[in-house]
């Protein structure tokens, strides 16, 4: 009987953690594709579900591309602190989904999803652009 307990947790445990190491995306957009990593976290989980996901994304304040989703994402922790380049978070008040690519200083509570590798200085140039994120 221990067996078979300690099997099936081993399992529960094993898909638990499956998104922590296979939350790997590429954000395609204007030719280009960039890499990220998602946090494991609910918000990136169920983000993560969904893909692969194609979105006309807004410039917004010159330094963040933003989507509004249709359906809420499921919240965690969220933190209220300043912001590095290249992260993608969740900002629950408009359901949007956001890509920061310039730095302005300011510091507002959101909900992380994940960080670009290199190369979301792409954004600067593109205005209004059509995204796809999907597994990799």
């Amino acid at each position: 009987m221990n067996r078979i307990f300690a099997a099936i947790l081993a399992v529960v445990v094993m898909a638990g953690s499956s998104y922590a190491k296979d939350m790997r995306i590429t954000i395609t957009a204007g030719g280009r594709t960039l890499h990220a990593t998602l946090e494991d976290n609910p918000a990136s989980r169920a983000l993560y579900d969904r893909l692969p996901l194609t979105l006309m994304m807004d410039d917004l304040y010159g330094r963040e591309m933003c989507y509004h989703l249709e359906d809420a994402l499921p919240t965690g922790r969220q933190v209220s602190d300043g912001y590095r380049v290249g992260d993608i978070i969740y900002w629950p008040p408009r359901r949007s989904l956001v890509i920061l690519y310039r730095q302005n200083g300011e510091r507002f509570t959101r909900q992380y999803l994940g960080h670009i590798d290199s190369g979301v200085e792409m954004f600067e140039s593109t205005g209004d652009i059509e995204v796809t994120l999907a597994a990799e």
